[in-house]
């Protein structure tokens, strides 16, 4: 099996606790809190883990935050790389009331200076090693440099594939700016970021395939996912343009189900089960992610339970270029 390794360079301690209504201009009690250890990678690292698979996490810690964060993945990931920062680790909020509407909050993360950024590329070339599988998840901190993906793809070259999975300024540059190079293996993109690259509503799956078959065209990535909420996600290669749809289940909670995704993705790819697998994989363990409650992940038996009712079909070529922008 291809060893995976994830980036996390803004983890977040993430509190998720009920209220009984929202509102303004009065003192929000709050009840139930729960305490994770978040951020994208982590969460895949978290996934990977839960699904039966291993990974080193390469997360970027500070203060008193960062260290409840560390020892709150310690117990559940084993092998971790930390890179030490000044300042602290920031925190989030999801409230979730009695009327079923949640509300989240998220503090931004510590100030980066070039030199961290610097010391991060050469910490994750150094573990990615000349095998590694390596997945860049998360927000990135306030001062990291946009084109920090493109950077880390240029320096991981042949000897490692890229799995990025980003927002902001980091997914505008990538897709707006590809260079040779300096793309990712894989680029996932959530339904509102998929939207705003494409200037325009995705509203079928194949006017996301046509669009994610696009950006793949351009040289962004060899891969683009472009995930679909209830209608499942869309695959895209140069060659091909894959869509699986999940089994109706009952929704508690939408938080989770990316970073579950992205970890079924990337486990079915490293123990090389190909990309159709990989995506009903991934489809059946992010479906998974929205019956569990708050920040949860997915359940490895509903996982299970759920993988053979995900079926990849292939989407027809276009029959017209993509208008979209992007």
């Amino acid at each position: 099996m291809t060893p995976i390794l994830t980036v996390t360079l803004n983890p977040a301690l993430d509190q998720t606790a009920q209220c009984p209504v929202v509102e303004p201009g009065r003192k929000l009690r709050l009840s139930g809190l729960t305490v994770e250890a978040g951020g994208g990678g982590v969460n895949v690292s978290r996934a990977i883990a839960i699904l039966g698979g291993a990974s080193r996490a390469l997360v970027a810690w500070g203060g008193a935050t960062g260290a409840r964060h560390r020892k709150l993945l310690e117990a559940e990931i084993g092998d971790l790389i930390a890179l030490d920062l000044e300042g602290e680790t920031r925190e989030s909020l999801t409230v979730n009331d009695d009327g079923d509407q949640q509300f989240r909050f998220v503090l931004p993360g510590p100030d980066w200076s070039p030199d961290l950024e610097d010391r991060a590329l050469d910490a994750i070339t150094e573990a990615a090693g000349d095998r590694a599988l390596v997945v860049l998840s998360g927000s990135q901190p306030p001062g990291v440099g946009a084109d920090f993906p493109a950077r880390l793809a240029r320096r991981l070259g042949d000897a490692g594939r890229l799995v990025v999975d980003t927002s902001g300024a980091a997914l505008e540059s990538l897709v707006r700016k590809p260079s040779s190079g300096a793309a990712p293996w894989v680029l996932r993109l959530d339904q509102a970021d998929a939207d705003a690259m494409a200037g325009q509503v995705l509203d079928t799956a194949q006017a996301s395939g046509t669009f994610a078959q696009g950006l793949v065209s351009k040289g962004v990535a060899d891969v683009v996912i472009l995930a679909r909420g209830s209608d499942g996600t869309v695959l895209a290669q140069r060659d091909a343009v894959l869509h699986c749809r999940p089994p109706q289940v009952q929704v508690a909670s939408k938080v989770g189900a990316g970073d579950s995704f992205t970890g079924a993705l990337v486990l079915a790819l490293a123990r090389d089960e190909g990309m159709e697998a990989a995506l009903a994989f991934g489809t059946a363990a992010a479906a998974g992610a929205v019956m569990t409650d708050g920040s949860a992940l997915c359940r490895a038996q509903d996982v299970a339970r759920l993988r053979p009712d995900c079926v990849v079909r292939r989407l027809d070529p276009p029959s017209a270029p993509s208008s979209a922008r992007a």
